[in-house]
């Protein structure tokens, strides 16, 4: 399947009342975890709807994406450059935050990836990776369907994610919302909480 074809999956997607509520979700977690006046670099924002919300919410975000193709699809009054997270076209210290939301385990260098949000961050900045669990009954079914975008994940390992965040960052981590038969509810269950996020502080 081509980017331009996933991209308007994704979009359409985003329509259902579902992933609708799913996206509400992630984008209040990402407010109680931010502050006013971050300057904000989202690496691997695709077309950019939780983004979206953020800029609605008042704070300054740059929006990140290898694809043109996803960032073509990205709200116009939304700021954003197409490169890689593994060489990112910024100096030293120029974000307060930067998010991975549902994108570092789709990045091919992870590690180099997280590397970059190190150095453009400033002192005392904040990284945010929000990551898919591979243990939840949510990604297990996905992962049977055929033309799921779960298939796609490059590295499924948690505790190596962690490591690798915790080399550059002082990082804890906390599984979060539950997803099951279509219902949405709070969970810190490994078998049922969907993303495990991880919070950085630059060390």
């Amino acid at each position: 399947m081509n980017t331009w074809s996933e991209t308007a999956r994704y979009l359409q997607a985003c329509k259902n009342p579902f992933w609708r509520q799913v996206f509400k979700a992630e984008l209040d977690y990402l407010l109680r975890h931010l502050r006013p006046g971050d300057e904000i670099l989202s690496v691997g924002c695709g077309p950019a709807v939780i983004e979206k919300g953020l800029a609605e919410h008042g704070f300054s975000i740059l929006g990140l994406d290898v694809s043109q193709e996803a960032i073509a699809c990205a709200p116009d009054t939304l700021r954003t450059v197409v490169a890689s997270a593994e060489k990112m076209p910024f100096a030293d210290s120029e974000f307060e935050v930067v998010l991975f939301i549902v994108s570092l385990q789709f990045v091919e260098n992870y590690r180099q990836a997280l590397a970059e949000a190190r150095r453009v961050l400033r002192p005392g900045g904040r990284v945010i990776a929000m990551l898919l669990n591979p243990a939840s009954n949510f990604f297990q079914a996905k992962s049977a369907q055929v033309d799921s975008y779960v298939r796609k994940i490059r590295h499924s390992n948690l505790v190596d994610l962690e490591a690798a965040i915790a080399e550059g960052f002082e990082a804890q981590g906390e599984y979060f919302l539950g997803i099951l038969d279509q219902r949405i509810f709070p969970s810190h269950d490994p078998g049922t909480a969907v993303l495990y996020v991880i919070r950085g502080i630059k060390a």
